[in-house]
């Protein structure tokens, strides 16, 4: 149906046959936009271009292996970008190449295999990513892309030349990047940085890194280092901004505190230091340490000689200026003796040469002189000596950094491990992890013992020896006191839900070997659940 006349409004309507054009036959009006030809094509009309997703302005389609292709390369140089490793785009994208054989490949999975090849890259080069600052960006768990850095390794067969993960880089890379030191000036950041590999080392030497994950120590060694040169840290902050747990970052500060303490027992004040002022006698620990580590170790019979002179070592941590002596807790005394020496210079010319034999001074007077100058300085020694104790910044006790370190060690770069344990730092200490594991083994075997004596009690009272009990208790006095789980229910008679644990599975006649191990639910698994008994 028409639209009606744009004029009259009729719809009465009639073609020219000259122009073919529509006319109204009521008013004669030329209707407009009569002529329009929609070009809807058909068989014999124009042919014109369909445009869809994966094809040219030409019309030739991209194939499923190409667009595949385009997908890989755009994810590879985003998550590359992502991690700031622009530069290293193709050596990802070659590895990745290689392992797949030039397919590469689209989904979850890749994203996983990407984060892993650019791990593997980096710790080839000996400038490695912390796996927990990877998975985020991947999207994954860290024991994922672990697994896959493992099959990574496996099948390019980089074990052998494998590098171990750099700490040292890692703690630089942190100072350098991190948000929590984009305030400190670049000559504190230096000497932070150096004191850092110092005790990172010292800490490796120590094994306060075996066994252990290595970025939560960086983060210890961090804090304190920081804290020694006045720069507010806080170790959550720094902990969340390189991705580690906040509660092993404190377990691994408190381990440094407490082998920082051990080597502290060479200095004369060595009884007083403890975890609570270790940090005011660190600038003459670390400098003991610093000056240990320089000395070559003796081997033979003159090994067990003390290798270090600590009047030496002690005289120049104390001198400050000729002003205070310290001590475990800082300023302890004004020191006096200077009063009392004899002058070089130009008193020394008064006396003419003449020798100390002019000098004809009784020992009262000696003593009267010494009160009269003690009355006279006691109101100043006592005023400086309280605002010196008042202080409770860092500057209190801490000698400047420029004065107490050195940073002439070798221990101030990188080592390898093989040079780094011959070192000597003045204390030599055991993993902390084995330590533990040998105390709960001791504690377990007390616990084991306890339990034979209980169930010998029950099943032949009247063979069984009272004496034994008391002797065999659940825990031997010598072994350090452990904390217990606590679980559910209460405990009865100092048996608590470990010791019924440990009966039950000595009742199965479970090797002791395998119960001082802790692996309950795999034991009861194996011989109470599946053992057909009922």
């Amino acid at each position: 149906m028409s639209p009606p006349c744009f004029d009259c409004g009729k719809a009465s309507f009639i073609r020219d046959e000259d122009t073919g054009n529509l006319v109204c036959s009521s008013c004669g009006v030329v209707q407009q936009f009569d002529q329009f030809d929609a070009q809807i094509g058909g068989i014999d009309g124009p042919q014109g271009t369909f445009v869809h997703v994966g094809t040219t302005g030409s019309g030739n389609a991209y194939s499923y292996r190409q667009r595949k292709l385009f997908a890989a390369q755009n994810a590879i140089d985003e998550l590359a970008y992502r991690l700031g490793l622009s530069s290293k785009s193709l050596e990802i994208r070659t590895m990745i190449s290689a392992i797949t054989d030039g397919e590469f490949g689209q989904g979850d999975w890749f994203s996983v295999l990407v984060g892993a090849c650019a791990y593997v890259v980096m710790r080839r080069d000996d400038r490695p990513l912390p796996m927990a600052e990877v998975a985020p960006a991947v999207g994954c768990g860290v024991y994922d892309l672990g697994r896959m850095i493992l099959r990574v390794v496996d099948f390019l067969d980089l074990r052998p030349d494998f590098p171990e993960f750099d700490m040292v880089h890692s703690l630089e890379r942190t100072i350098r990047n991190c948000a929590c030191f984009a305030s400190v000036e670049r000559d504190v950041a230096e000497r932070m940085k150096k004191q850092g590999v110092f005790l990172l080392q010292c800490a490796v030497k120590w094994f306060l890194s075996t066994g252990r994950r290595p970025i939560p120590l960086v983060v210890a060694v961090l804090v304190f280092v920081a804290e020694l040169n006045g720069v507010g840290v806080r170790m959550d902050e720094l902990a969340r901004e390189v991705h580690a747990r906040v509660s092993t970052c404190r377990a691994r500060y408190k381990e440094l505190l407490e082998t920082l303490v051990k080597a502290a027992q060479e200095l004369p004040w060595g009884k007083e230091v403890t975890i609570k002022n270790i940090v005011r006698n660190a600038p003459f620990v670390i400098q003991y340490m610093e000056r240990k580590s320089m000395l070559k170790r003796e081997t033979g019979e003159r090994r067990d000689r003390p290798s270090v002179d600590l009047e030496d070592v002690v005289a120049e941590c104390l001198r400050h200026d000729g002003e205070y002596e310290y001590g475990a807790d800082g300023v302890t005394a004004r020191k006096d003796s200077r009063y009392f020496s004899l002058e070089s210079g130009g008193n020394a010319g008064r006396l003419g040469g003449e020798g100390d034999d002019r000098l004809q001074i009784s020992h009262e007077c000696l003593s009267m002189l010494y009160e009269k100058f003690l009355s006279a300085n006691r109101a100043e020694s006592l005023r400086r000596s309280r605002n010196v104790q008042k202080r409770k910044s860092l500057r209190y006790d801490l000698l400047e950094c420029t004065e107490w370190w050195n940073g002439k060690s070798e221990l101030s770069k990188k080592l390898l491990l093989k040079h780094l344990l011959e070192k000597d730092v003045g204390v030599d200490t055991l993993p902390p992890s084995f330590v533990a594991g040998q105390l709960k083994c001791k504690m377990r075997q007390d616990r084991i013992n306890a339990a034979k004596v209980r169930i010998k009690r029950i099943m032949h009272p009247l063979d069984a020896d009272g004496g034994d009990t008391e002797i065999l208790g659940p825990l031997d006095s010598s072994c350090p006191e452990i904390k217990r789980k606590k679980r559910k229910g209460t405990v009865v008679d100092d048996v608590d839900w470990e010791d019924l644990i440990i009966e039950t599975l000595v009742l199965h006649r479970v090797k002791d070997e395998e119960i001082e191990k802790g692996h309950y639910n795999t034991l009861l698994d194996l011989h109470v659940f599946n053992s057909g008994i009922v």
